[in-house]
């Protein structure tokens, strides 16, 4: 969709241009219809429209396609502006699959995919009805499930990870992770803090975690 009357410009000429190569229609419409489909504050006059992002099974993340699993299992982060960051982190760093809860988190939305600035369009993401029920799954796969807390006894640089599939769990923005999922973790680990503060922003940690990861793998 373009808003009617738009200036020209090159960077809209090649949109246009790359949306004919791979068929896709291009219509123009008031700029008052696409304000209300792009649902943002400054839409600069494209909007795409795109099919559902597909969900895949658990086991699917597991299986021989995914080859040695990376995972990320997000208990509960609500705030789209830190999910965003942290599906962006994930990306880059190799996940290779996102675990998520049904009930009590932040969905793909628009603001989340902004925020992730792409990373979802390489991520396969798997919906569960619990991440407690979904980790002792991911253990029986052989893939080992590391809690991430502030209060861990383990030092994430210090985990020896050799080839096995790992799932890196991160708890939500306030209480960090539940109870029962840190009960299911098979290791808590922690980022070792030099100053006042007692814990990182969870975007910031999922980027120190992700990578000391993929680092030692």
């Amino acid at each position: 969709m373009l808003a009617r009357g738009l200036d020209p410009a090159p960077i809209v000429e090649h949109i246009v241009e790359l949306a004919r190569e791979q068929r896709a229609r291009v219509r123009e419409v008031s700029r008052s219809e696409l304000d209300a489909t792009a649902r943002t504050e400054s839409p600069q006059g494209v909007v795409a429209l795109a099919d559902p992002l597909p969900e895949a099974d658990l086991a699917d993340l597991v299986g021989d396609r995914a080859g040695v699993p990376f995972l990320l299992a997000l208990d509960g982060i609500t705030d789209p502006g830190n999910f965003g960051a942290v599906l962006r982190t994930a990306e880059c760093a190799g996940v290779t699959g996102v675990v998520l809860p049904r009930h009590r988190s932040a969905r793909i939305t628009p603001t989340v995919a902004k925020a992730a600035a792409g990373a979802i369009e390489h991520l396969r993401f798997a919906v569960v009805p619990g991440m407690p029920s979904a980790l002792r799954t991911l253990s029986s796969h052989d893939v080992w499930t590391v809690g991430l807390d502030a209060a861990g006894p383990r030092p994430l640089h210090e985990l020896e990870l050799s080839g096995e599939g790992v799932a890196l769990v991160l708890g939500s923005e306030g209480r960090g992770l539940s109870r029962l999922v840190a009960q299911r973790c098979d290791v808590l680990a922690s980022i070792p803090l030099r100053g006042t503060l007692g814990s990182l922003n969870v975007a910031a940690a999922a980027a120190v975690a992700c990578f000391e990861i993929a680092r030692r793998r």
